[in-house]
Parts: C-alpha cells; sequence; structure tokens
C-alpha cells in the first residue's frame, strides 16, 4: 500500500545583531575559542541577563512577514537539560507565550504557489559548542546566548521536495529583511525536520522523529527521503517506528539514532525568574510594520506583470535584494526590461559565475550595463561589439570610464554612413567574383559569405541593417 510522508520544519536563524541576546558580547563568527564571553553568557554566579530589545525588533518583524498575530504579552521560559555546552544547565527560550502564532509562508514549488502554515516564532539563544578529541572534550562558549528565532510550520509538507524548496524561500525572506544572514555552512540557518508516514488515507499521524541540525537545502531534501523510507521498511516488516532524535549522515546518505524524544515535559519548563514578560503595543508593531519590504513573492509577481517577464526569469532575478535592486536600475535607466533580464541572466552570470562572486561585487555597475543596451538600441553600438566590450569591463579594462567614453576612445562606434560601407562591399565584391557570379546565378547561400567578409572588414562596426539592404541591392547588380 502506498504511504504518505508528513513533515514539520524547525528553522534556527541566527540574528543579526551585534551583541548577544542577554549580554553585550559580540556575536562575530571566526575569533578565537571563548573570546566572546562575560560572566553572563559563561554563567557565573550571580550574573543577570539583559534583554538585548533588536532581538526583539527582528522577532516582530520576522513575524510580520511571515503573517503572523504578534502576542503583546510573551514570556521567555527555562528550558532545563544538562549538556556540557549549556553552562547554566538550561536554555533561555519561550514555551507557552511566544512572541508570534498563526502564521503562513507562500512560496513557488515547481512553478506552483503552495501555502504552508507557521504555528509559532519564538526567540531563544543558542548553546556553546562541543568539539570530541577521542579521549577528552573541549567548550567554545562564543555561541553561548547568541540570539536565535525558532519558526516552527505545521506539519503541511506532503515531500522533501516541497520542504527544501520551503527552506530556500524562507531563507530569501530572512535575508530581505536583513534579520539573518542565511549562512548555512557557519550554522547561522539550519533546520530540525520532523518526520512520520501513514497509509494513504489514513488522518492519524504515524510516529514522529526528529532529524536535528540539518545544513543544506539538499540535505533537507535527502534526509527526509531517506528518513520516510526508513520508516515504511520498518512499518512494513512489522516493526514499529520509535520515537527519537536522529542525525542526518551525508556521506552515508542515512540518519542514525541519537537519543530517545524528550517529551515537551521532560524539559520542566518554566518562566524565568530573572526576565520580566515583554509587552508588546500596537505602537510598537506598527514601527515595525513600517520597515517591511517588498517580499521575494511580491516582487517575483510584480516583475511578471510590470515588466512582462517569464516566471523563471523573475524567480532568479527576485532570489536576493541585491540582484532585484541590480535589475531594476539596469531596466529603469535602458528603458528596456526585458533586454535587462537577458543579459543579467546570461552574460552577468556567467561573469559571476566564473570569478566566483555574487551581486554585490559585480565588475560591471547597473548604470554600466545600462548605458550599454541603451546604445545597442540606439543602434550605436552593434550587439557583437558590446558583447565583447562587456567582457573587457568584467576584466577590469576601461575602469573609471563610462561607456559613452570608451565608445568614442576606442572608435567603436558603428557606422551607418552608407557612402562609406558601400565603398567596402564594392571593395569586396571585386575580390570575390566567382561568388557575385554564383549568387547571381541563384546559389542565395553564399550571401552570408559576403556579410562576413563586409563585417570583417569593418572590425564588426557595419551598422548589421545596412550592410544587408546595400549588400542585396548590389549583389542583384544595383547601383
Amino acid at each position: 500500500m502506498d504511504y504518505e510522508t508528513i513533515v514539520g520544519l524547525e528553522v534556527h536563524a541566527q540574528l543579526l545583531t551585534n551583541t548577544k541576546l542577554f549580554c553585550a558580547c559580540s556575536t562575530e563568527f571566526g575569533v578565537g575559542d571563548n573570546e566572546n564571553t562575560c560572566p553572563i553568557c559563561t554563567a557565573m554566579p550571580g550574573a543577570l541577563p539583559v534583554l538585548n530589545k533588536r532581538v526583539v525588533d527582528f522577532a516582530i518583524l520576522t513575524g510580520l512577514a511571515l503573517n503572523c498575530k504578534i502576542r503583546s504579552h510573551n514570556v521567555f521560559a527555562r528550558k532545563n537539560y544538562f549538556y556540557p555546552d549549556l553552562p547554566k544547565g538550561y536554555q533561555i527560550s519561550q514555551f507557552e507565550d511566544p512572541i508570534c502564532v498563526g502564521g503562513k509562508l507562500s512560496f513557488l514549488n515547481e512553478g506552483k504557489e503552495e501555502t504552508i502554515g507557521i504555528t509559532r516564532i519564538h526567540m531563544e539563544e543558542d548553546a556553546g559548542k562541543s568539539t570530541h578529541h577521542g579521549t577528552f572534550s573541549l567548550i567554545n562558549l562564543n555561541r553561548s546566548s547568541v540570539p536565535l528565532l525558532e519558526i516552527v510550520s505545521e506539519p503541511d509538507f506532503r515531500s522533501p521536495k516541497q520542504a527544501a524548496e520551503y527552506m530556500r524561500y524562507l531563507r530569501s525572506v530572512l535575508l530581505y529583511l536583513g534579520v539573518c544572514d542565511g549562512n548555512m555552512e557557519e550554522g547561522n540557518l539550519r533546520c530540525d525536520a520532523n518526520v512520520s508516514v501513514r497509509k494513504k488515507g489514513e488522518t492519524k499521524f504515524g510516529t514522529r522523529v526528529e532529524i536535528k541540525n540539518i545544513n543544506s537545502f539538499r540535505f533537507v531534501e535527502k534526509a527526509i527521503e531517506y528518513e520516510a523510507g526508513r520508516q515504511i521498511d520498518l512499518i512494513e516488516s512489522g516493526q514499529k517506528v520509535s520515537q527519537e532524535t536522529r542525525l542526518y549522515d551525508p556521506d552515508k546518505n542515512r540518519t542514525i539514532s541519537m537519543r530517545s524524544k524528550e517529551e515537551a515535559h521532560d524539559y520542566r519548563y518554566f518562566p524565568d525568574p530573572d526576565l520580566l514578560p515583554i509587552s508588546v503595543d500596537n505602537q510598537w508593531v506598527e514601527k515595525i510594520k513600517n520597515m517591511l519590504p517588498e517580499l521575494p513573492l511580491e516582487k517575483l509577481k510584480r516583475f511578471m506583470k510590470e515588466y512582462n517577464l517569464p516566471q523563471y526569469d523573475s524567480e532568479i532575478l527576485t532570489d536576493k535584494k541585491e540582484m532585484a535592486l541590480y535589475f531594476e536600475e539596469v531596466a529603469k535607466n535602458s528603458k528596456n526590461p526585458k533586454a535587462a533580464s537577458n543579459w543579467i541572466m546570461g552574460d552577468l552570470l556567467r561573469i559571476l559565475n566564473e570569478q566566483k562572486k555574487d551581486i554585490t561585487q559585480a565588475p560591471i555597475t547597473a548604470r554600466q550595463l545600462a548605458d550599454l543596451i541603451l546604445n545597442i538600441d540606439s543602434a550605436k553600438i552593434s550587439g557583437k561589439i558590446a558583447k565583447t566590450l562587456f567582457d573587457e569591463l568584467a576584466t577590469g579594462k576601461h575602469a573609471g570610464l563610462s561607456i559613452d567614453e570608451i565608445i568614442s576612445k576606442n572608435n567603436l562606434a558603428q557606422v551607418t554612413d552608407t557612402k562609406a560601407i558601400e565603398v567596402v562591399i564594392d571593395k569586396i565584391m571585386t575580390a570575390n567574383s566567382g561568388q557575385v557570379e554564383q549568387y547571381r546565378a541563384g546559389k542565395e547561400k553564399v550571401f552570408g559569405f559576403f556579410v562576413g567578409q563586409v563585417m570583417k572588414e569593418m572590425k564588426g562596426q557595419g551598422n548589421p541593417q545596412i550592410v544587408n539592404d546595400l549588400l542585396k541591392k548590389k549583389l542583384k547588380g544595383g547601383e
């Protein structure tokens, strides 16, 4: 019998604050072990936490972007468990009173818009990091108390690919908001996947298994796919699926048992007595609402409607806010959105890929690309010359010069003078009289030969339309 996969995701996003959630220590990545620490984040006796208000701002902003209700009363709670890299013996999180509840996120999956429910968003601190070295382990508390948002979805996913696409789009939203850098390699965005299976037609959920700390979109898809298959095999062989926490091993493409899954009551949650409840009034919410940018899916739909772009182009152009801004600047100044899209999707992305750069490091400015398109559309330069010029700009040649200055300085403008073009055509025809006779005898394929010879003689600067028109006229015997 066929089975259905049920998935819910818990995404942890490290917030782009300069300091930690409950102390003034830096959140900078890559410093020396235990360098970003103080008595508060190392849990020295008597040290009390002080809330970073910027974290609350970011939580409200994210909640609004994900269509959540922002709770006027929310509370920090202690989540009690014991692990060497958790110096307090508990994690400060939120439990019964999170800051955001009941949202939704719409995104594109294989070209179709889908919507996933958001159960809650809450603030919490990160733990430290343990590294294991055979007979001993080392603890680095630089990450201890770094601010996180946990974004918990409803169990609405029905395929591994759908879950991966949701993660991709959620990352894009967080980048647009400027609340997280989305760096999965550094652990700044990671997710836990809750996976269960059931026979198609059933309504009761199967036993849930949690896969912890998945740190790439591809691994999200592969881990869920493997785990669903593992659970189906257990059921088909007459065994039961155990509720547990597992880890994904990407090298072996399998999940590995980590520990039996604790229920919520095992954490003995209770309100943190050192932190007051947070009161979020309407004025605070309205202030943050004014900071909401146009989000990727909204921008994608606008690009399709306003610029008449295909959905695929719009998806690529709106994936990152900086790419969307670059495109709109080119489109606005060139007055040719389709050409702007074509150049960015083709030549510019090729150059960025070759140079291993992102759009913020583009060697060609939006203004330069717009001017290049304007010069093509006005027939001042040919498409061929434009491509050569584009590649030269990408290598740093012509630095500091405008497109018009480069064209003028290097004599790149198209020749539109019919008399000058006729002189070249006459020269080519005289030198290739045999091919002229072939053309006049009906072998019209040699026309391309003449076009090539004329353009070669003119170093690609002859206006193609004028060259074609004059060639046809002269080859037919006209003056």
